[in-house]
């Protein structure tokens, strides 16, 4: 596979790659390193998973990937105490793994390297050179709504920025929640002598009830080791406006997960209400813009597809009494 087939392939179901020059360059290494943090703070879902997917993607084209498993930031983010978030975070840390990155994945512990001299040096140096306004916007879509913000918000950022730099990433994946915090680093980590990653943004899923964002803290999502029973509930109870492709929780697990695995979908449906029928992407869309596929056969589809898609998920755990 040449370099312009592997950014095909890094580009599909992104909304921003920052920048594809810069990506060449990264796609020249050896074993180039991409990484993700996650905040241990809840169950592990779809929003979660569709990172994962690109990780293995970039597993599978040779990078080496790095979970951050950021225990400080959850903590100064109003997520727990640390003895709660350590227990969340291993547990995260299974499903991780249950989704199918492979053995090479590394896992690493916040809490592991951000006490270190070297670490705190370059958080003050960057502490220097960020505005508390910059700060501050940078966490508008990460950290909950506080109408008398605590320090550790404008920390919370600076941190995450020196995390990249310790982590020695060429490769910063993230939702796009992450994108303001991000491209802090990419402006600040040159000027301290530090390496600027490549930015690879997720658009961000909707929420089951149909809100802006899919979040633990909402209640409003699928984890990915949900029982059978928990995804059919949560599916038929789910938000699917008919006729409407944008912002549909439903026609957006489709295109997130559905059809980057498989080029059909298949919906079961009675004999009277016109039988089964399997759709490709452009099928689907054309269908239900139109009118002709029912809300409820759409969720059927989708319901169906999940709990086939994340029994692995379901397997691992119970065999490693999670």
């Amino acid at each position: 596979m040449n370099i312009d087939e592997k950014i095909q392939l890094i580009e599909e179901n992104t909304a921003e790659v920052i920048d594809i020059e810069d990506l060449e360059e990264v796609l020249k290494k050896k074993q180039p390193i991409a990484y993700t943090g996650y905040e241990p703070s809840g169950k592990i879902h779809l929003g979660h998973a569709a990172t994962v997917q690109k990780l293995k993607t970039l597993q599978k084209l040779g990078f080496k990937i790095k979970i951050l498993l950021a225990d400080y930031h959850a903590f100064l983010n109003g997520k727990g105490s640390i003895e709660e978030i350590a227990k969340t975070a291993e547990y995260n840390m299974h499903c991780f793994k249950a989704l199918g990155l492979d053995d090479t994945t590394e896992f690493v512990y916040g809490s592991s390297f951000q006490l270190k001299r070297d670490y705190t040096d370059k958080v003050y140096k960057l502490a220097t050179m960020t505005t508390l306004k910059r700060a501050r916007r940078s966490m508008d879509q990460v950290s909950r709504h506080d109408d008398n913000p605590k320090v550790a918000s404008v920390v919370y950022p600076i941190m995450q920025t020196v995390d990249m730099a310790a982590l020695n990433v060429d490769i910063a994946l993230g939702g796009m929640e992450q994108r303001k915090i991000q491209m802090l680093a990419r402006e600040n980590l040159e000027k301290i002598g530090e390496n600027t990653p490549v930015c690879i943004h997720i658009p961000l899923l909707h929420g089951l009830d149909g809100d802006a964002k899919m979040s633990s803290s909402k209640g409003n999502y699928i984890a990915v080791d949900d029982s059978i029973e928990v995804i059919s509930k949560k599916i038929n109870k789910s938000y699917c406006p008919q006729r409407e492709i944008e912002d549909n929780p439903m026609i957006e697990i489709a295109e997130t997960f559905v059809y980057p695995n498989q080029d059909t979908l298949l919906i079961k449906r009675a004999e009277k209400f016109g039988g089964n029928i399997e759709l490709n992407k452009e099928e689907l869309l054309k269908e239900y813009s139109e009118g002709n596929l029912h809300p409820m056969d759409l969720k059927n589809g989708i319901k169906d597809f999940l709990i086939e898609f994340f029994a692995p998920v379901r397997k691992y755990m119970e065999e490693n009494n999670v």
